[in-house]
């Protein structure tokens, strides 16, 4: 199931400013609108000015906001040219992360995604991944399996110790006994 996220219309900006001007709570302005009652909380957070909420300003906020917002580019199509370059002269997906985002803002991706990007690549049959420095760490999975550290091998539960030790009459048969300081 995906999830669809649309803009709210101008229409429904100017329901929610006269919900909140009759002080109507953000859940009955929600259900009114047929949004959640999130999506009123979050447009009245981001586009109040000065805990005023108005509908025509609060446009301009979004668009705005929407403007000013990175346009989303394939990077895959020009970084493939540059990519295996890079990383024959060895350089690490770090460096060209970091060479990217000063020299070229506008194509900047993380290192992330160049190791996933290498990774993709790899399972499409590329050789990308024998230019990197070091070999990627096997996934191991996490769950399923016990802590080990700290456990004694070979130890002797108590209730098996020796029934000598109920008396606990020599050196040894109590815990602190043998502790020195």
């Amino acid at each position: 199931m995906t999830t669809h996220y649309r803009q709210l219309t101008q229409g429904q900006r100017y329901q929610i400013e006269a919900g909140l001007s009759a002080a109507e709570s953000q859940a009955s302005i929600a259900k009114r609108v047929g949004v959640h009652p999130s999506t009123i909380s979050r447009e009245v957070r981001r586009n109040s000015t000065q805990n005023i909420y108005k509908a025509v300003s609060a446009a301009h906020e979004s668009d705005a906001r929407r403007a000013g917002a990175r346009k989303f580019c394939k990077p895959a199509t020009w970084l493939s040219h540059h990519l295996p370059v890079w990383l024959k002269h060895g350089m690490s997906p770090e460096q060209i992360a970091q060479r990217l985002k000063q020299e070229q803002p506008s194509r900047a991706v993380s290192h992330e995604w160049i190791y996933r990007f290498i990774a993709a690549e790899q399972r499409a049959g590329g050789e990308l991944y024998t230019y990197l420095r070091h070999r990627r760490k096997r996934y191991r999975k996490r769950y399923g399996s016990h802590d080990r550290r700290g456990q004694l091998r070979n130890r002797v539960s108590i209730s098996e110790r020796p029934a000598e030790v109920e008396s606990r009459e020599r050196l040894g048969d109590w815990e602190g006994d043998t502790v020195h300081g």
